[in-house]
């Protein structure tokens, strides 16, 4: 008799979490604390029922998650949206719901950025059975059944209202070319990640002693040897790609950009692509830039982004003097100009590289230089992947708009490009939308 009413249970958790879901996505704002209070209490009312709940939420999982990567998402960006607008209670439940429904694919029929994506949200499947998962999650966050069903229908709810995006990349199980970069053979550098090429290393080692040291002329001789690593890499990857008469394709990726300060933030993070020849496209609303590139470019973009934004914040905490330099107004003033200066200087890094290049100057990854025979394919395939990537980007966002980021500080203006002097290393003051 208990195993039949146990059975009868298991077959009613499923619709049962069906319904509350569906009176949660539908619910308008006015009405959304009854719907997810009358669907938490029938999700928590009788702990006999809440291991079937459970099943029945990991199982939902496959359909929701499901749902959001066929729609263009990605690991990174669902745990972004749950981290702009939910809580930490919601970001757990997450992270462990994309791992109950990555036991669906293989990782080898994942692509390089979901894998590292998967490694970095940590998205692992830690509860012992399936119906415990609720149970074992309540009792490490110390929650009562009804919060911890009130919290599943609170991050269903935010999942469930997403719209399609442009898609970065095949998703798991659909047909498509994973984002691959030629790894070559051969030693790797000390500290790179798994597979790298020992450029990116070299360049990840260059930016890390940048951000770490005291003294701005070392950090700027540093970052500026970085992009030029970058630039000499691109050009490298262009004539791979030329003699081998390569059908390498633009790809894309996404970076968080978040507020306070998103639009300078942003201005930074075009910058960095430009410098790079790959493009910016902001989604404000969802907290991230969309950056279109070839796939060697678009590792040095994240790279150099990251570095400069945290020596940004470190000299923008250091500048100013007394009240005004606290104001949002200088620090905004402050970005802008660090991100315009920035631009300026990564790109005078690039055209330099670039020249010495076409005169058969060949700079090595110690930072070195060898004279080379100048090749003639270098300036039409460095041309024709500006073309592709424009090209890619019209096709993915067919109707941009540009928007204007304002200062109104000019000790905040000075502050900044004197930082970005500084910093380790043309402004257009304007980021696509």
């Amino acid at each position: 008799m208990g195993k039949r009413a146990q059975q009868q249970g298991d077959g009613n958790a499923g619709p049962l979490l069906e319904q509350a879901v569906r009176s949660v996505l539908t619910a308008p704002e006015e009405g959304l604390d009854l719907a997810l209070d009358t669907g938490a209490s029938l999700l928590a009312a009788s702990v006999g029922q809440w291991p079937a709940v459970s099943r029945a939420l990991l199982g939902y999982a496959d359909t929701a998650v499901g749902r959001c990567w066929s729609a263009g998402w990605r690991p990174a960006d669902l745990v972004r949206v749950v981290r702009r607008g939910l809580k930490p209670v919601h970001l757990a439940l997450a992270v462990d719901l994309i791992a109950a429904e990555g036991r669906r694919h293989p990782a080898a029929g994942l692509d390089r950025r979901w894998q590292e994506q998967l490694r970095e949200l940590e998205a692992e499947v830690w509860w012992p059975a399936d119906e415990q998962y609720l149970g074992a999650f309540a009792h490490r966050h110390r929650l009562d059944r009804f919060a911890l069903a009130t919290a599943v229908l609170e991050l269903l709810r935010s999942w469930g209202r997403l719209p399609p995006i442009a898609p970065v990349g095949p998703a798991p199980g659909q047909a498509g070319q994973s984002a691959t970069v030629r790894r070559p053979a051969g030693p790797q550098h000390p500290g790179a990640l798994a597979g790298e090429p020992r450029m990116l290393a070299r360049i990840r080692a260059l930016l890390a002693k940048a951000e770490s040291t005291e003294y701005p002329e070392e950090a700027e001789a540093l970052t500026a040897k970085a992009q030029q690593l970058m630039a000499q890499h691109s050009i490298d990857e262009a004539l791979v790609a030329a003699a081998a008469a390569d059908r390498d394709t633009p790809a894309a990726l996404r970076i968080g950009v978040d507020n306070p300060y998103e639009g300078p933030k942003t201005m930074l993070l075009d910058a960095v692509a430009a410098a790079n020849r790959c493009r910016v496209v902001w989604a404000k609303e969802f907290g991230f830039c969309t950056v279109i590139g070839f796939d060697g470019d678009l590792d040095g973009v994240e790279l150099l982004y990251t570095s400069l934004l945290v020596q940004a914040t470190h000299a923008l905490n250091k500048a100013g003097s007394g009240k005004d330099s606290r104001s949002k107004a200088f620090r905004q003033s402050f970005l802008v100009a660090y991100a315009a200066r920035i631009r300026e200087r990564l790109t005078a890094a690039t055209e330099r590289t670039t020249s010495a290049a076409a005169a058969g100057r060949h700079l090595r990854e110690d930072g070195t230089e060898e004279q080379l025979l100048p090749d003639e394919r270098l300036l039409p395939a460095l041309a024709a992947r500006s073309a592709a990537v424009d090209e890619e980007v019209g096709r993915l966002f067919p109707k941009l708009v540009s928007q204007r980021v304002r200062v109104s500080d000019g000790e905040g203006w000075a502050a900044g490009r004197a930082a970005a002097d500084r910093a380790a290393l043309h402004g257009r003051g304007e980021i696509h939308t």
